[in-house]
């Protein structure tokens, strides 16, 4: 079976790394991810201090102004400042900008003790909770969540994916409306630490990458303390259930994986 991307991702045009999966493997984006964030997000203009703590919360417009978020007022859910609506992005008091190369859509909140490493860049409404730890290289869609203590690391979340509760997320690509169950780890490096390689109907497959963690595609869902391999390909629509482990290799979509599968 040949790895193709309508086997794990529908209407990719509305995302802004989509030029990313046009060319090459399931994977590729991956190698590309770094250079192309570095390429594209602007560098953060902003009065508040880098690689310390936020000392109290803030509203940053899509402007670039910066409001005490205690001179807000909100109503249904939209803010206002001095009479007039605006739109930006919330930092509350107790994150960590590292570096500028960091780029916050409209509706994006940053949660308390949340750490972030560029380069990044966070479309609208997405959610960054409390003591998130992001590494770097990372790109969320529309209205994705990153939940409390959840480590990312050169990853790609579609829209409305989420890893809410406890999992690691490292070199890894989760499809739109994907879900990870509390505890989820995409483990991304071989006890060997040997590139990564993996067998699809008996050939092995190169990826030339030392670190590769898993490729969910959309709407797939893990249950709680699951664990996907090295390598491990997860086609659309696709159940992971709590406890079990994956991979490495292809599953293909629709797939229900209840125990440890090594699958070739």
């Amino acid at each position: 079976m040949e790895i193709t991307l309508d086997l794990f991702f529908e209407n990719l045009e509305n995302e802004k790394i989509v030029e990313l999966f046009i060319k090459g493997p399931i994977w590729e984006p991956l190698k590309k991810l770094k250079e192309f964030l570095n390429d594209t997000v602007p560098e953060l203009q902003l009065k508040i201090p880098l690689r310390e703590p936020l000392s109290k919360s803030v509203f940053v417009t899509v402007e670039g102004e910066v409001i005490p978020f205690e001179e807000l007022e909100e109503f249904e859910g939209s803010y206002y400042y001095q009479g007039k609506k605006v739109e930006g992005a919330i930092f509350y008091a107790g994150v960590v900008l590292m570096d500028k190369k960091i780029h916050f859509e409209t509706g994006v909140k940053v949660e308390p003790f949340a750490i972030i490493k560029g380069p990044c860049y966070f479309s609208k409404g997405t959610e960054i909770r409390h003591s998130a730890y992001l590494r770097g290289s990372i790109y969320t869609g529309e209205a994705v969540v990153i939940g409390h203590t959840t480590e990312v690391k050169n990853s790609i979340f579609l829209a409305w994916a989420k890893a809410a509760h406890f999992a690691y997320v490292g070199d890894s690509i989760l499809g739109k409306g994907v879900n990870l169950g509390a505890g989820t780890k995409l483990a991304n490096l071989k006890f060997t630490q040997r590139k990564i390689t993996f067998k699809i109907n008996g050939q092995t497959v190169f990826t030339g990458l030392k670190k590769m963690g898993a490729i969910l595609g959309d709407k797939t869902q893990t249950g709680c303390n699951s664990v996907l391999q090295p390598g491990t390909l997860i086609g659309k629509n696709s159940y992971i259930y709590p406890c079990s482990s994956a991979g490495p290799g292809f599953f293909p979509p629709r797939s229900k994986i209840k125990k440890s599968t090594y699958q070739t």
